[in-house]
């Protein structure tokens, strides 16, 4: 497993491609925001359907986009130590079909869990509400404005508030590592103890699946990255009972 130690110019060609653009939209969305008034992420981020905001193209531009150095910091040094690993055993174009279905998969457990909520406020609301969060959430939003009433500030915020991050698929390849090296010890930071990749895995998926449940509205897209892991582990079950190798 040579995936660890490689600088940047010799990291696995998929894995540095996708960080090169990655980056390169960061940068552009912090000086859209500070020189031109412009938010990329608004634009390229992924809305419900049902929001006037969504493009069929924000489906894949929202994998590229994050809202922070943080959240990019996290996402692409564990693209940089798994995703290497995993393209030397898989080649490019299998990693990177792996890669884009878990991306995909990710928004798609993600929009169906919205679908959810938002035919539960549909319930909650009047017609009239709902075509007034329809007509004017949108401008009210911009504004920094939200509704007094609850149900019509969900719906409004349901509906302006995009998804952004690479973090569906970055999950997917967590559990790619652990499915695959399963005994590898990891080092994790805190607390300092070493764990084996399958029992790293297993823990944070049941972390997520825990936080998805108690912490419902969250701004961390928590069923994205149990999308990610989910449909990350029916892939290779399915090349592991169409191929003899995963490679």
């Amino acid at each position: 497993m040579n995936g660890y130690g490689r600088g940047f110019l010799n990291m696995t060609p998929v894995v540095k491609n996708i960080i090169l653009i990655n980056v390169v939209m960061f940068a552009a969305y912090w000086a859209g925001g500070r020189f031109f008034n412009t938010d990329l992420n608004g634009i390229l981020g992924l809305y419900f359907p049902k929001s006037e905001s969504f493009k069929p193209i924000q489906v894949l531009s929202h994998m590229f986009m994050h809202g922070n150095f943080m959240h990019i910091l996290f996402n692409m040094y564990a693209l940089f130590i798994f995703g290497q690993v995993l393209e030397n055993v898989w080649g490019p174009k299998r990693f990177l079909i792996y890669y884009l279905v878990t991306g995909f998969g990710a928004a798609l457990l993600h929009e169906s869990v919205i679908a959810i909520e938002y035919s539960n406020l549909l319930k909650m609301l009047t017609p009239e509400e709902v075509r007034t969060v329809i007509a004017e959430g949108g401008t009210l939003w911009q504004d920094g404005k939200l509704f007094s009433d609850a149900s019509m500030q969900a719906l409004q915020m349901l509906l302006n508030v995009p998804t952004v991050g690479a973090s569906g698929a970055v999950f997917g390849i967590l559990l790619a590592f652990g499915v695959l090296f399963p005994n590898t010890q990891l080092m994790i930071i805190f607390p300092p103890i070493p764990i084996k990749a399958k029992y790293f895995v297993l823990i944070y998926g049941g972390i997520e699946l825990i936080l998805a449940f108690t912490q419902p509205g969250s701004n961390i897209a928590h069923f994205a990255h149990l999308g990610g892991m989910l449909f990350g582990y029916l892939l290779i079950r399915y090349w592991r009972k169409t191929t003899k190798t995963l490679y």
